[in-house]
């Protein structure tokens, strides 16, 4: 890990919120040294059903940053997200900070902007966001310093936001026992994805795992806490020595059986443009629904 300035003695406090429509976590993270903090993974509430949208999920985390006295320097995507909706536009009007994302988000909005024929008033240059993060990349909140690290196979998009001695995963891993994300998706790869967990596994044992999703797998509570020495022992996917070869196979078979996301069609819509909402020629919010396209 010679290439990434980890640095496990820096310790950000994290404070975890459980979206439950969607199985999502979002997160608060406030660095130890000052009232600066991030917001990881936001979501914007919907009703599909009804084409309703509302923001009691982001209201929170905007009430307890205000209670706190914190400052928001960086509200992270940790990758496009096909299961929820970000709130990140919203929450950014009403308390500031840089809007970030992968690089390769570029590829993803080139990808989709086909699929829901967006015509060239879409851009497809990633500039919707204030951040485009290539691997490697540093930032920082308050005094700690941060870092993107580049780990495609769930989509071509993802990276891992490592804040002190907390990463925070996206859909790159799940819980110990949920495994690992699915990677049928365009732009998505078993062998890819493989790697890039290898890639996380590699971190120091001891550095904190926080999971963008959980779903109580054999009806156990919510968890979305682990570290790397736990998921390298135990994950049912890719722990205690698994091969390469074993995970593509289970995760290409497991991947033909699955459905598409509930929230997919209005999510990745919105996501690939930083949680806005289209519109239509007369500035409606409006969505689409290709069919037969995904």
């Amino acid at each position: 890990m010679t290439n990434y300035p980890v640095n496990t003695s820096l310790k950000p406090d994290v404070q975890a919120f459980f979206d439950e429509a969607t199985n999502t976590i979002s997160y608060i993270v406030k660095d130890p040294a000052s009232n600066s903090c991030a917001i990881v993974d936001s979501v914007m509430d919907i009703d599909y059903a009804a084409g309703r949208i509302t923001f009691e999920h982001a209201d929170e985390l905007i009430r307890q940053v205000k209670a706190r006295g914190l400052t928001l320097e960086w509200i992270i995507e940790t990758h496009v997200h096909a299961d929820h909706l970000s709130a990140a536009p919203y929450i950014q009007e009403r308390l500031g900070g840089k809007i970030g994302v992968g690089s390769k988000i570029t590829v993803v909005q080139d990808v989709f902007g086909k699929v829901f024929n967006e015509g060239t008033e879409f851009q497809r240059d990633g500039s919707q966001f204030d951040a485009l993060f290539e691997d490697g990349d540093r930032y920082r909140i308050g005094e700690m310093e941060c870092f993107a690290m580049y780990t495609p196979g769930h989509t071509p998009a993802c990276m891992v936001h490592v804040m002190g001695d907390a990463a925070f995963v996206g859909d790159t891993l799940f819980m110990p026992d949920g495994g690992s994300a699915r990677c049928d998706f365009p732009g998505g790869s078993a062998e890819t994805l493989y790697d890039s967990i290898m890639k996380v596994l590699a971190l120091p044992d001891e550095m904190r795992l926080f999971m963008c999703h959980d779903y109580g797998p054999n009806g156990r509570d919510i968890q979305w806490e682990t570290t790397v020495a736990d998921e390298k022992a135990h994950n049912i996917h890719v722990g205690g020595g698994k091969t390469k070869e074993d995970f593509v196979k289970f995760r290409t078979e497991r991947d033909a059986q699955l459905g598409m996301p509930r929230l997919i069609i209005p999510s990745l819509q919105v996501n690939m443009r930083a949680g806005e909402v289209p519109t239509d020629k007369d500035g409606n919010p409006m969505l689409k629904v290709p069919v037969n396209g995904l």
